[in-house]
């Protein structure tokens, strides 16, 4: 099947109900993802888990999310984006009730586990209809308009649970197992059908995988390589800031209903930066916008490092719409580095990657506090790795082949 079938253009309804659908599926994501962290209080009063297990807990959904992303994203490019995301839905949203329901912790963090997995498989099937939903090149700006589900469905579960006492805490799992149900329903009604975009091999051939692993490689080695590495280390520092940015803050003179301000701050911040550098990635600045994205997110964080007290709090909203748009430029470039028909498996890849540096981050910035250094120390450790991060992103920008989105039209 041709590229030109696939890729011909939508009608403008079914291309906004597509990116409807998708927002609304990332709302959920980001819900659920940011739960695990924000009902912590409420775990630790009723099973008093230890660090390691409390450990394991945080980690379980990283570590079924980066496997289900590497799935997904191939199995969409085999049966179709819609019936990936559905699917994938379901299954989390289901994990998330059993996980409200569970008696201990050794079952909580199974049920996150298998919910991770689903979150993974829904991801990179977003992100490949979102750049698919008008046909021809990706759009930075629907690009964006997805992410900031992810953020924006956070900072609703940091609000709900700020309203909830905290051992209410099987509430949340609760709400963040009937929304995803709810949208997958939605979307199963609703949402435009897709074919599959590569052909679907007999059980047990390898083959078909092989050839799409190929075509991720083949011609765009440099440019793959490139893309994974500028995602593990963005992906690295988004997560280190969602960990331990109220802390670095308090370590900047902040008290911890500021540095909590400051937190929400980021991600507001993170959102709006994220929609603004998508819409300007569909213009004639699009490069030069990359390039004020890449100098300044490391001057935003040396300047963090040196302020203190409401100061350090009103800096974290420009750097936080910095990571971001850091996220969505990488996020553009893979949706139209490889072709429809293994623009799954590309992006899955490029999210299993990703999901390696959500898990670095946080440890890397636990091994820094625990060794004695300050939080200034830690902000002036993370310079070289968004200076790389920016590197990578802007030697894609300028090598991107005409027609992508990055790349003159």
């Amino acid at each position: 099947m041709s590229d030109d079938v696939i890729s011909r253009p939508r009608v403008p309804r079914a291309a906004a109900t597509i990116l409807v659908l998708c927002f609304a599926a990332a709302l959920c994501e980001g819900f659920d993802v940011q739960i695990a962290g924000v009902s912590a209080a409420g775990i630790s009063r009723e099973f008093h888990p230890g660090p390691g297990a409390l450990g394991w807990f945080f980690s379980a959904a990283n570590i079924g999310l980066m496997l289900g992303a590497i799935v997904g994203g191939r199995l969409s490019d085999r049966i179709g984006r819609k019936r990936v995301m559905v699917v994938s839905l379901a299954a989390f949203g289901l994990f998330a009730l059993a996980t409200s329901l569970a008696p201990d912790m050794r079952i909580l963090t199974l049920m996150r586990l298998l919910t991770g997995l689903g979150l993974g498989g829904c991801m990179p099937a977003l992100y490949a209809a979102t750049a698919g939903a008008r046909g021809g090149s990706p759009r930075g700006g629907d690009i964006a308009t997805t992410y900031i589900g992810f953020p924006l469905g956070g900072t609703i579960a940091s609000l709900v649970a700020i309203v909830l006492p905290a051992d209410h805490w099987r509430q949340l799992f609760l709400i963040g197992g009937l929304a995803p149900l709810a949208a997958a329903t939605v979307m199963a009604i609703f949402m435009p059908a897709d074919r599959p975009q590569a052909a679907t091999p007999a059980v047990g051939d390898k083959m078909g995988t092989r050839r799409a692993l190929g075509e991720l490689f083949a011609g765009r080695l440099a440019q793959t390589l490139t893309l994974w590495l500028g995602m593990f280390l963005a992906v690295l520092t988004l997560h280190l800031m969602l960990n331990w940015l109220p802390l670095l803050l308090q370590g900047q003179g902040l008290t911890k209903s500021q540095a909590a301000l400051a937190q929400v701050g980021f991600n507001i911040g993170g959102s709006a930066g994220a929609l603004l550098i998508g819409r300007l990635l569909d213009t004639r600045v699009r490069r030069l916008a990359v390039i004020a994205n890449v100098v300044a997110l490391p001057l935003i964080l040396l300047l963090l490092a040196q302020v203190h007290g409401p100061a350090a709090a009103a800096v974290a909203i420009p750097l936080g719409g910095l990571v971001l748009a850091l996220q969505v430029v990488l996020f553009s470039i893979a949706g139209a580095l490889y072709l429809e028909r293994v623009r799954g498996t590309g992006l899955g890849a490029a999210v299993g990657v990703g999901r390696v540096g959500s898990i670095t981050g946080p440890a890397f910035a636990a091994v820094l506090l625990a060794s004695g250094v300050s939080s200034v120390q830690v902000l002036i450790g993370l310079l070289p790795i968004v200076i790389v991060a920016g590197i990578c992103a802007l030697a894609l920008a300028w090598r991107a082949p005409a027609g992508q989105v990055l790349a003159t039209h």
